[in-house]
C-alpha cells in the first residue's frame, strides 16, 4: 500500500491535514529580516540567518520582493506576527506550500 502524500492541491480542508501542510520545516536562503506583516514596510520583529529553519504556518499575498530564491508576492507567517518573504526561504515550489492565511 503506498503512503498518502497531502500537497495544498489535494487537500480537502480538514483541520488535521492543515496541521500536516503546517508541520514542514524549510531552510532560510540566505539573512533575512522578520516582519511584523507581509512586506518589507511593517515593523522589523527579528532576524533569520541562512541555514536557520522555518514552520510555515501559513502564507499570504503581500508585497513583492526580490530574493535568492526568485520574485514572489507570497510571505509566510512562521509565528504569530512573524513574516518572512517567500523568496528567502526554499521551498522547492513557487507556489503555496502551506494553507493561506
Amino acid at each position: 500500500m503506498s503512503e498518502s502524500v497531502i500537497t495544498p492541491e489535494t487537500a480537502d480542508g480538514t483541520e488535521a491535514e492543515a496541521e500536516a501542510l503546517a508541520g514542514r520545516t524549510y531552510v532560510v536562503a540566505a539573512d533575512v529580516n522578520v516582519r511584523s506583516g507581509p512586506g518589507s514596510s511593517y515593523r522589523k520583529v527579528g532576524r533569520l540567518s541562512a541555514g536557520a529553519r522555518v514552520t510555515i504556518q501559513c502564507q499570504k499575498p503581500g508585497e513583492t520582493v526580490t530574493g535568492p530564491t526568485g520574485t514572489s508576492k507570497l510571505w509566510d507567517r512562521i509565528g504569530s506576527g512573524r513574516y518572512i518573504s517567500d523568496t528567502y526561504v526554499r521551498t522547492g515550489s513557487d507556489g503555496y506550500v502551506a494553507p493561506r492565511c
